[in-house]
């Protein structure tokens, strides 16, 4: 996946032209990363471009993120569960050091993951993980993309 698209995501996302994003949210849009090196890797984008911290919403709206960083993190976690045996659980991040705008970090973490970073924060994973072709998203991740998508719809419906 390539183009202009990265540079903006949200105004892409409101567009209908951001190809990560799996399913509209109350309070913006659940998409799935770019990198997969631990499958299912998601990311809450705020859908106000302008918006750089959680604290810069109303409390409603403040709320609304907050709960549908949840879902969305509920959604990983039991698609990783049925895809992989070796699902351990999910870490969420709401951390803002490089993208000047909200979004939540949804990290599966697994058993297989090598002894020296799967207790670690996933930021300490080796930088070539992050750039490698290998694991960019693709046609390779439609299942899984699939998965969450129909997690986030039964988690939708029965709120």
């Amino acid at each position: 996946m390539t183009g202009d698209w990265r540079m903006d995501r949200i105004g892409t996302a409101l567009r209908g032209e951001n190809p990560t994003v799996l399913r509209r949210m109350t309070s913006g849009f659940a998409v799935i990363g770019d990198v997969q090196f631990l499958p299912g890797y998601s990311v809450l984008l705020v859908d106000e471009p302008d918006v750089q911290r959680l604290s810069d919403l109303p409390r409603a709206k403040r709320q609304s993120f907050l709960s549908d960083m949840d879902q969305l993190g509920e959604a990983v976690e039991r698609a990783c569960r049925r895809l992989d045996s070796a699902f351990r659980r999910v870490n969420l991040e709401i951390l803002g050091n490089t993208d000047p705008f909200l979004h939540a970090h949804v990290w599966p973490r697994f058993e297989w993951e090598p002894a020296d970073v799967v207790g670690a924060p996933v930021w300490l994973y080796p930088r070539e993980r992050w750039s490698d072709e290998q694991f960019r998203l693709g046609p390779q991740h439609d299942v899984l993309r699939d998965a969450i998508g129909s997690e986030l719809d039964r988690l939708r419906s029965v709120t």
